[in-house]
């Protein structure tokens, strides 16, 4: 009798190949285009009705919340809310600045280019030309030095930008879920500081905070393809060919 021939396995068949997963730079949401688009229609939409209209609907808001910040220039919700000034303002172009130097020194010039432009580019094509444009006066007797025209707040579209950008460029999923909880924390806070100060009205904070969420999607959005091949290259650790 012939001897049964042993059982032969057949090998496993080979896995699919997946993708390498790509966390830095982040990939931007699906209806980023759309919404940041509805997010700078907004307030060029009110900066229009501003312009025209002596007392706008929400003015008498606007009265109500400068109203209830009486403090004093001498407390220190004041000390706290002038250091904020400071970090919005010159120091508020340094970081970005700063920001953009560290990602080339590693080869990331391609976030580099997008934080430039999202962060310090927008803010003089966007915030400068619509101040300019409604040259809404400030309230009165601010305790900080500012200039002319206060719709809508440099310092808070600085301040959102500033947090997109680092969220999209610097932070990994896991740790970019507690930026955007700092994140949103700092930006009331600016918001906050903004009004304490006397410098800026709440709409003014508002539309700023919208400009730079809209400015930075639709730069989120025009920067994809540079992202995404910096994101490939990331994972495979070929940033410098």
């Amino acid at each position: 009798m012939m001897p049964c021939p042993p059982d032969t396995v057949p090998p496993p068949p080979p896995r699919p190949a997946h993708p390498p997963r790509h966390h830095l730079p982040a990939a931007p949401p699906r209806h980023a285009l759309a919404v940041g688009i509805a997010l700078l229609l907004a307030p060029l939409v009110v900066g229009l009705l501003l312009r025209v209209v002596d007392r706008p609907f929400f003015q008498g808001l606007d009265d109500r919340w400068a109203a209830s910040m009486d403090g004093s220039p001498a407390d220190a919700a004041t000390g706290f809310a002038t250091v904020l000034d400071r970090l919005g303002g010159p120091l508020g172009m340094i970081l970005p600045l700063m920001l953009c130097g560290c990602l080339c020194v590693y080869g990331r010039w391609r976030s580099g280019l997008y934080v430039f432009v999202a962060d310090v580019l927008a803010n003089m094509v966007v915030v400068l030309p619509l101040k300019q444009f409604v040259d809404r006066p400030r309230p009165p007797f601010p305790w900080v030095l500012v200039n002319d025209g206060s719709y809508p707040s440099g310092q808070v579209f600085t301040a959102v930008t500033l947090v997109v950008v680092a969220a999209v460029v610097v932070f990994p999923p896991r740790a970019r879920r507690w930026w955007w909880l700092f994140g949103a924390l700092y930006v009331v806070a600016m918001m906050w500081s903004r009004t304490w100060l006397h410098a800026q009205w709440l709409s003014d904070t508002l539309a700023g905070a919208l400009a730079g969420v809209g400015a930075c999607l639709l730069l989120w959005r025009a920067f994809e393809p540079l992202l995404k091949t910096e994101a490939e290259r990331t994972a495979a650790n070929s940033l410098w060919l």
